[in-house]
């Protein structure tokens, strides 16, 4: 028996890096996936390859920063697959940039989507995981949440404040049969780190006592055993996966 057989799981900022990764891999344990992004080019070209491949899924576009379009996206999972049974909070943003350039602007984006977006999708999913009397929330945070990260004031707040609200709604909701979790990926092979130079890669590696950047099927593993009947009895537990930076 698959882990997630007929499980909806809804994935955010799944068009690409880990999120495409976590669908992927969902799907291949059963799970009926909703890709959610804001890009629907990819969001759309995403849809066509994994249908292609049998899996069932749909791209709905979603900017989770906006309440209104994530509501949207919720009514229209339940109209399709008729229920919730995980959600994955994964997009994510950065505007890096050191705490004396960094604008009011590109602060309040990055929470926006960060935090905020990780509120709106948890909040707008809960009546549906409450009726059913189960759930599963995987939130993403980041290393740079736990110990910080230079050039990254905007980020770091979002990802600890991320893990502020794991805890709370893991105390709040566990009684109601969901489970809240998170994931704090380290430096990952992403899009967001494709632009570093290659010094600075090297500089990550020398850090990691793995040796190696994390890959996105690194962090979608996480996601598949915090979403699976395996990690019934985890709750509020913040779950590293960084090749041992964070010893």
């Amino acid at each position: 028996m698959n882990r997630l057989q007929d499980k909806v799981a809804i994935v955010t900022g799944a068009a690409n890096g880990i999120g495409l990764q976590a669908a992927r891999t969902f799907a291949g344990e059963g799970a009926k996936v909703v890709i959610a992004d804001f890009d629907e080019t990819k969001g759309k070209e995403q849809e066509e390859v994994l249908k292609k491949e049998g899996v069932d899924c749909k791209f709905i576009r979603v900017n989770v920063a906006d309440r209104d379009s994530v509501n949207v996206m919720v009514e229209e999972v339940l109209s399709v697959y008729g229920k919730i049974d995980i959600l994955i909070n994964n997009a994510g943003i950065t505007r890096d940039a050191m705490l004396s350039k960094m604008s009011p602007e590109e602060f309040q984006q990055v929470i926006d989507v960060n935090l905020t977006g990780v509120f709106h999708c948890t909040q707008a999913v809960l009546p549906s995981m409450t009726a059913q009397g189960k759930g599963k929330i995987i939130n993403t945070s980041s290393v740079s949440g736990t110990y910080g990260n230079i050039g990254q004031t905007n980020y770091a707040a979002a990802k600890a404040g991320i893990i502020g609200m794991t805890k709370t709604w893991a105390k709040e909701l566990a009684r109601k049969g969901i489970n809240v979790n998170a994931v704090a990926p380290g430096f990952t092979e992403t899009g967001m780190v494709a632009g570093v130079p290659d010094k600075v890669i090297s500089q990550m590696k020398e850090q990691i006592p793995m040796g190696r950047l994390g890959r996105p099927e690194d962090i979608a593993n996480a996601y598949l055993f915090l979403s699976s009947g395996e990690a019934d009895y985890i709750n509020g537990h913040v779950l590293h996966v960084d090749g041992g930076i964070m010893m």
